[in-house]
């Protein structure tokens, strides 16, 4: 089962589904990443609608959501009080909260300065800082292949960020150190179609190795991890470009947070270790409502 409609957020109306029973049990609430790259990639986690209702939502700016012409929309304040509008109008008080990549940056920024209830809180791929981020995404480009790494410096330096030749490279990295899949899975396909490419250039920039020249260069909460209280479980692949060292220092401090650890995948490891990921994500809920702060699997 499927409900889907729009909901009046600050800027706009965005689009929502929720799959499975409302009654079933605690709600899923999954927020996507990019910024700009709407939910299409995350539905996998919609295999768990038969013990909860997942519910999905494209950010304003891409996918299916309106997409006004106004740059000043996109700061993080504003997509927390979209994400509290979302809640407040699916009547969702008790939620376990997912956020994948820049998801997981609006999910801990929402959790640190809103103090939402929420009964669980997982990290998807996403490290504490944009500097941490950049630092990652150029250890990995170092050990790219050197033709692959002299197309991204040339283009670079040049500022030919929009040449077919710089794409395909900037492609060899995606298929290491975002999602290992080949070919991409359809839904990874439909969330690229459907990319808000001014609310990525204004929130970061135009590479995804920097310089972050958007709202987002001075992110950074590393220092106030330790005020999340509740129960927290970070994910990661072995080859993400969020960096493996990045997501240990997330669990590391937040008290009693978990790590999962997917020993193949990169970025997107609910699409590239679908069965696990999902069991492991179960197994963690599972303790969470049954009174416990960690996971098993």
């Amino acid at each position: 089962m499927a409900e889907e409609g729009y909901i009046d957020v600050p800027g706009g109306r965005v689009w929502y589904e929720v799959v499975g029973e409302r009654q079933a049990g605690t709600p899923l609430l999954c927020v996507h990443g990019g910024p700009g790259i709407p939910h299409d990639y995350l539905e996998p986690l919609g295999d768990l609608a038969s013990r909860r209702p997942v519910i999905f939502y494209d950010q304003l700016g891409c996918g299916r959501s309106e997409r006004p012409d106004d740059g000043s929309l996109w700061t993080v304040d504003r997509f927390m009080d979209e994400l509290a509008a979302v809640r407040t109008a699916l009547g969702l008080e008790r939620v376990h909260l997912f956020g994948n990549s820049w998801g997981g940056w609006l999910a801990l920024q929402y959790v640190l300065d809103r103090r939402p209830a929420v009964q669980s809180l997982i990290v998807s791929s996403s490290p504490a800082s944009a500097a941490a981020w950049i630092a990652a995404c150029n250890a990995l480009r170092a050990d790219l292949p050197t033709e692959v790494r002299e197309i991204i410096d040339r283009h670079e330096q040049g500022g030919f960020l929009d040449c077919p030749e710089y794409q395909w490279a900037i492609f060899e990295f995606y298929r290491r150190h975002f999602c290992r899949v080949q070919p991409w899975p359809d839904s990874l396909e439909r969330a690229w179609a459907g990319f808000g490419a001014d609310v990525y250039q204004t929130m970061w920039g135009r590479s995804e190795f920097g310089p972050v020249t958007g709202r987002l260069r001075d992110w950074d909460v590393a220092a106030r991890l330790r005020e999340i209280e509740v129960p927290t479980l970070v994910t990661g692949g072995r080859y993400d470009e969020a960096g493996l060292a990045n997501l240990m220092a997330v669990r590391d401090e937040i008290r009693g947070a978990e790590l999962a650890v997917f020993e193949e995948s990169s970025h997107t490891a609910f699409l590239e270790e679908r069965e696990r990921y999902v069991s492991v994500l179960d197994a963690f809920f599972a303790r969470v409502e049954g009174g416990g702060r960690g996971m098993t699997g």
